[in-house]
């Protein structure tokens, strides 16, 4: 099993991967089977009855649906390492409100393709097909405008739990630095209440020390004073 922060890292991954491929998916959708007007036999050719077309759509389904399962999954193997901190809930929280939007956004343009290609199989080759097409084009602006503005808001939002984490992360740093400081600030307190000891101790060395010093001194002084007696008679 894998640690958090490689989990972590990859549910990341398959989150930008994901939201590249639903924006792909989306434009795919809607410009899927658009009309050349320059054809004179244009009107006769039904929206999204290309084999190929459908065989793209297909494909994209499949490997989307392939991440998403990934993506639950990495979710899972995350709630079985979770420690139980606060930093940690919140990160999981977000990647799994993530991956249910990511869900729900898919479950929503694979029925609105879904819903294009049957409404399109049976208006064959309507006379209302170029009024349709003009309403379409209208359509794919607007959705693309949307697409942008839903990319901003899941940026921002992504900013913003990145924020809290951080926010998470440094009041931890303080708490554990508090906790540090309080431990050297007992040992401080010890160790004062031993210097009194300590100092005692001390000056009982240096006086010794001064004591023998002069003792020392005394005796070389005689010592030089018979030697110069000595020498002298």
């Amino acid at each position: 099993m894998l640690g958090w922060e490689e989990l972590r890292k990859q549910a990341r991954h398959l989150e930008n991967e994901i939201d590249l491929k639903l924006v792909s998916f989306s434009k795919v959708g809607t410009s899927l089977g658009s009309r050349d007007f320059t054809h004179e036999n244009s009107d006769t050719v039904p929206l999204l009855s290309s084999s190929a077309s459908g065989h793209v759509v297909d494909s994209m389904t499949e490997e989307i649906e392939h991440l998403l399962g990934l993506l639950q999954q990495v979710n899972d193997e995350m709630i079985q390492s979770d420690g139980g901190g606060a930093s940690r809930q919140h990160t999981l929280q977000r990647h799994r409100d993530i991956l249910k939007d990511y869900t729900a956004e898919f479950s929503k343009t694979r029925n609105n393709i879904e819903s294009r290609r049957q409404r399109d199989e049976l208006l064959g080759g309507s006379t209302r097909a170029a009024g349709d097409n003009l309403n379409k084009s209208s359509l794919n602006r607007r959705s693309d405008m949307f697409l942008k503005e839903h990319d901003h808001i899941q940026n921002s939002e992504r900013l913003i739990g990145d924020q809290i984490n951080i926010a998470i992360r440094t009041r931890e740093e303080l708490r554990n630095q508090r906790t540090t400081l309080k431990a050297i600030q007992t040992r401080m307190t010890t160790l004062a209440n031993r210097f009194p000891m300590l100092n005692s101790l001390l000056q009982r060395i240096h006086i010794r020390k001064r004591r023998d010093s002069i003792i020392l001194g005394v005796i070389i002084g005689i010592c030089t004073l018979l030697l110069i007696l000595y020498a002298s008679r």
